[in-house]
């Protein structure tokens, strides 16, 4: 076993300047201010209405912002992975793309798709090529532009996501800081209740389609919800159990925000307080991928040095699991 640890070193983000508010949606679908908040947690989500642009242009925000606040040379960068659900297109990375317009060229680049779970998946392999010794630089990207899937007239699902990115630099780490543990899981069985065939091989794109709106993301959200809530809350278990941690341990969990309800259950299978939970779906939703980089962001501030925190994820697949990390440095006003 190798003694490089995989430690984040930098973050970034960027979202959209719209703003979808809950009072805009209700008058757009059947649904109310208090309906929504009650329900899933969420006040606000940014939508990118710039004309021909995609999930890339998020991606490429974030890696900027990142490089910008870090003072990396992107040169140096070895490899650039963009996890994402809404790839610009079928057949060219988004991440091949992003890479040079950031100035990545000397970075190899490729997408990650595992829906929700799509960062927390790209955690665990960022860490694999960092740990190999080869690669010093791995840029991880999340990043999804859920508005070009989303049915605005369904409101199990228009309610929900948002547009948004996020980014993390990983670098070799020798004082045992980084990713510790990971629990990874999927199941095949359950992605018909949470999916966007959107012109996959299965289901290509014709005027039926469109016509029946077949193009667009569909869950089943009684058993996406069911599902999410032991599934994270038992993954979060497992990483503390098999690593021997309890409640005073853990200073930060950073859960996918898919459901407010979903992130307090989870917490509270931990016996964590509220204050130790990462917190950001009223501002953005569910941005897929770029949920759990875009809390790293929001709370860089905040998080110290050493540091133990918990991530989490469920997604469509289904797929889910948890990472324990010890955080790697203490942002200072600079």
């Amino acid at each position: 076993m190798s003694n490089i640890s995989a430690a984040i070193t930098a973050v970034g983000a960027y979202v959209p300047e719209f703003v979808l508010t809950n009072p805009m949606l209700e008058t757009m679908v059947d649904t109310n201010d208090d309906w929504i908040t009650t329900r899933t947690g969420i006040k606000e989500r940014r939508i990118l209405k710039r004309d021909a642009k995609g999930t890339s242009f998020l991606a490429i925000r974030a890696a900027k912002d990142l490089l910008l606040k870090s003072g990396i040379d992107p040169l140096t960068i070895d490899l650039v992975v963009v996890a994402t659900a809404t790839p610009d297109m079928k057949a060219a990375s988004t991440a091949s793309y992003t890479a040079t317009q950031i100035g990545a060229i000397n970075a190899f680049s490729f997408d990650m798709d595992s829906a929700c779970s799509g960062f927390l998946f790209g955690m665990s392999t960022a860490a694999r090529y960092i740990e190999s010794g080869r690669y010093k630089k791995v840029l991880l990207i999340g990043a999804d532009k859920m508005s070009s899937i989303v049915n605005y007239k369904d409101r199990a699902t228009c309610i929900i996501f948002g547009d948004g990115a996020g980014a993390v630099l990983f670098e070799p780490n020798d004082e045992g800081l980084g990713v510790q543990d990971e629990y990874l899981r999927t199941d095949g069985s359950g992605r018909e209740f949470l999916q966007a065939t959107n012109g996959g091989s299965l289901n290509a794109i014709t005027h039926e389609v469109l016509d029946r709106g077949g193009h667009y993301l569909y869950q089943e959200g009684k058993t996406v919800f069911k599902n999410a809530v032991f599934n994270m809350s038992d993954a979060t278990t497992k990483i503390m159990e098999r690593n021997q941690l309890n409640k005073t341990d853990v200073q930060w969990l950073a859960a996918h925000q898919a459901n407010k309800r979903i992130i307090n259950a989870t917490a509270e299978r931990m016996e964590l307080n509220p204050e130790k939970v990462m917190m950001n779906i009223e501002k953005y939703g569910n941005t897929t991928s770029a949920t759990l980089p875009m809390l790293l962001n929001d709370y860089e501030t905040q998080l110290k040095k050493g540091d133990t925190v918990i991530f989490a994820a469920f997604g469509g697949g289904f797929s889910w699991g948890s990472i324990y990390l010890k955080w790697a440095y203490t942002k200072t006003n600079n």
